[in-house]
């Protein structure tokens, strides 16, 4: 394209008065026009860049004033632009494919007939030759006729083994094409070719073909074809199953979930072999997708329940989830609620043993941690080992547990309170020594409990974070090394001391990290209504408490069931009953099969079996005490 360059009018009005002034004085030439051609030819069969300026004056029998040679500098620098690296290189692969660089216009839904269309849109769609990791290898099909076609993958997520050995290496020694049929029959012949290395999937739909390249499969594009095959060539680095971090347990598995998605629902498979176990794929993200799996017991699960998980997860709009923990969020319901609606878990065997349940099991993309959902507030108080024991240990734990429940959330405003409002309920001599305790301490017991409390937070966090290697003796070491030096300077009493650390050790055996994360929370709302009210106080609180927890809901069960609302189900709630008698599934799950064990389960004792067989014809006495028919 030529390109006229003339000085503006301006400064041929600047240029007219400098020559009148030297007229007389100096010669000059007037420049009646500066013209600055660059020529850009591209070919096929040349691979040189040409490039020709040409300035031409068409007067040259005057000489240029000091002006005139400054204004055409500047218009010159103006005219002839520098070229990029990326222009060259932009011009080079248009020499070389003969096509241009990116597709014009609206990318089109469907998967083009024409290579050449199929790859501009791909170096649009993928921002090539910008991105890096993105590789495009070309190959032919066929013996003695061959056609084109492009293989497509992610540098680091597809296993160039796989595709080197199990795709490229079939196809382009394929012969039994016939090239009398049309193109379009000939993707079964290629699809059974890659079949017994490989899954391969055919699409049409550009947007399949950008998820399954992005998911780390390879894409594969052919000339005269308006379908692409997928074929599954997963291959990045991830960690391997190793052993749980927040659930350990002495009896029971082990391993815990890991950042690989397939991997995850594979230890849950292989936990729960049944053919009745569906995996649903959803995906979330405008920006970047993100795989959602959704895993149930057909047949065991309520429908309904599957189907509202489904329309809230669906109804997401959000440009990228990266994790679970987000997930959660927005499919809770009542999001101010400090209790979680959702079992977050890394043990597959819990997960495992809440879809036999009834519950629904969910896998958000490389997150090593899966939901389940609907809980109950008992539930959270379980761990997958309680099963594992015999019945009384495991009641006996969960005593433990809730124990600790409301040690870990009263004891401070307890204290706040005895001490403030009812010393008179303590014994004589318990009284006289925490006055005594107090007695050079120079706060209140509000601001010495606060004080406290946020000292052990800091120990807390502080041991998470720091490296594990020193982080547990970070803790020991500062929460010795602070109480002892607080209760030599007089800011602490002794007491306190003892009360903080109680609480602390009470809050450490939460099962649930966002059931403990509650409580460290409302615990300092108690010592708020303590220090205000004492007893009254803290009683208002608990009443305040226990209402908002009845009505506090996961995917529409009531959190407290079945104790509120009151409903016969299983025994396995707030104690842990006999494994022969948990016959039921939990009915706040709406289960479709209630049952879960026969009727005798222990057949080989005698006592077991004679006493289910006055059960049942017990059960089979009409209202008159005669046997139904």
């Amino acid at each position: 394209m030529d390109e006229a360059f003339v000085l503006t009018p301006e400064d041929q009005r600047k240029t007219s008065g400098k020559r009148r002034n030297h007229r007389r004085d100096v010669p000059y030439s007037r420049l009646r026009l500066l013209r600055a051609k660059v020529n850009i030819r591209e070919s096929q069969q040349s691979a040189n860049y040409e490039s020709d300026v040409e300035i031409s004056d068409k007067r040259e029998d005057r000489a240029l004033t000091s002006r005139d040679v400054y204004t055409s500098e500047r218009t010159f620098q103006t005219a002839v632009r520098p070229i990029s690296f990326e222009e060259l290189a932009t011009r080079a692969i248009r020499r070389t494919t003969g096509e241009t660089l990116s597709f014009q216009g609206p990318i089109p839904k469907a998967i083009q007939y024409d290579l050449a269309t199929n790859r501009r849109i791909l170096t649009r769609l993928f921002r090539l030759p910008r991105n890096a990791d993105i590789v495009i290898r070309d190959f032919s099909i066929g013996g003695d006729h061959p056609f084109r076609a492009i293989a497509v993958f992610v540098d680091g997520l597809a296993d160039k083994t796989i595709i080197n050995t199990h795709i490229l290496e079939p196809l382009m020694y394929l012969t039994n094409l016939d090239h009398q049929t049309p193109r379009g029959q000939w993707l079964d012949h290629i699809k059974q070719a890659l079949v017994p290395g490989n899954q391969a999937v055919a699409f049409k739909t550009w947007k399949e073909a950008s998820e399954n390249i992005l998911a780390g499969s390879t894409v594969l594009f052919f000339d005269g074809i308006s379908a692409v095959l997928s074929v599954e060539t997963k291959g990045w680095e991830h960690r391997t199953v190793g052993l749980s971090q927040s659930e350990a347990v002495v009896r029971g598995p082990h391993d815990a979930f890991t950042e690989s998605f397939r991997a995850n629902t594979g230890l849950v498979r292989a936990k729960l072999r049944s053919p009745r176990l569906v995996t649903e794929m959803l995906q979330i993200g405008t920006l970047a997708s993100t795989d959602v799996a959704i895993m149930y017991m057909d047949g065991v699960t309520n429908p309904k329940l599957v189907t509202e998980i489904k329309k809230r997860i669906m109804g997401i709009e959000i440009d990228y989830l990266p994790d679970s923990g987000m997930l959660e969020q927005f499919l809770e319901d009542g999001p101010i609620s400090f209790f979680p609606k959702f079992l977050s878990t890394e043990r597959p065997d819990r997960v495992a043993y809440g879809l036999s349940e009834g519950q629904v099991a969910i896998f958000v993309g490389h997150s090593t941690f899966a939901l389940l959902a609907p809980v109950l507030f008992w539930t959270l108080l379980q761990t997958s080992e309680d099963a594992y024991l015999r019945w009384p240990f495991g009641s006996f734990i969960r005593v433990i547990r809730l124990i600790s429940l409301t040690i870990a959330l009263l004891l401070p405003s307890f204290y706040i309170a005895v001490t403030n409002f009812h010393p008179e309920m303590i014994p004589t001599d318990l009284m006289l020594a925490i006055a005594a305790s107090r007695e050079r301490v120079p706060f209140p017991v509000v601001l010495e409990v606060v004080l406290m409390e946020f000292s052990i937070e800091l120990i807390r966090e502080a041991g998470i974070r720091i490296p594990t290697i020193i982080g547990p003796t970070i803790g020991i070491v500062g929460a010795l090394i602070l109480g002892q030096a607080a209760v030599a300077a007089g800011i602490i009493s002794p007491l306190l001391i003892i009360v903080v650390a109680v609480t602390a050790l009470a809050s450490f055996t939460m099962p649930n990290y966002n059931l403990s994360f509650s409580v460290r929370l409302l615990r300092f709302g108690f010592i708020v209504a303590g220090a205000a009210f004492g007893f009254y106080g803290i009683a208002l609180g608990l009443m305040i408490l226990l209402m908002h927890m009845v009505t506090v809901r996961s995917l529409g069960v009531p959190i407290m069931s079945p104790i509120a609302p009151r409903r016969t189900s299983s025994p396995d709630s707030l104690l842990r009953g006999k494994i022969f008698k948990m016959e039921q599934r939990p009915n706040a799950y709406w289960p479709l099969r209630t049952r879960k064990e026969a009727e005798v389960t222990r057949g080989f004792d005698p006592r077991v079996a004679d006493s289910e067989e006055a059960k049942r014809a017990r059960r089979g006495w009409g209202r008159r005490g005669r046997v139904k028919k």
